[in-house]
């Protein structure tokens, strides 16, 4: 018989801003979230974050993905990458719905740009535009 599944204890101390953004899965590894923070795409309380910069409970994250920006408020620290259920129990997100709308909005223009003369839409191209007008 399987134990019962219990959420990740919340670390006491403050994590790195690049091992923060990959234990609640904003980034799939350390190095590509690293990779954002130097780029200028990530930022704390409205001020760009360097990698190894603490984040602490209460702090404002945004992080730039393409042409959405992301808002996250920390809530608390992980002790390591945490599962996908339990990622709100560390962060809270504030991201306004304009962005949201951006998201979908560039979805859309890339299913319906497909190149001429590129044949019939493949079977997960038919399925993405079938959900897309449903």
């Amino acid at each position: 018989m399987a134990a019962p599944a219990v959420a990740p204890a919340p670390a006491a101390d403050p994590a790195r801003l690049d091992q923060w953004l990959w234990m609640v899965r904003i980034f799939r590894t350390r190095s590509l979230a690293a990779d954002a923070c130097r780029a200028g795409s990530v930022a704390v309380n409205d001020r760009p974050a360097k990698p190894a910069r603490e984040v602490r409970p209460g702090e404002c994250v945004s992080v730039r993905d393409g042409l959405v920006t992301r808002t996250l408020v920390v809530v608390a620290s992980p002790r390591g990458r945490v599962a996908a259920r339990w990622v709100a129990g560390f962060c809270t997100e504030t991201t306004p719905e304009s962005e949201r709308a951006k998201a979908r909005e560039a979805g859309v223009r890339q299913l319906l740009a497909r190149e001429q003369g590129s044949g019939r839409p493949t079977k997960r191209d038919r399925r993405l535009l079938d959900r897309l007008f449903d």
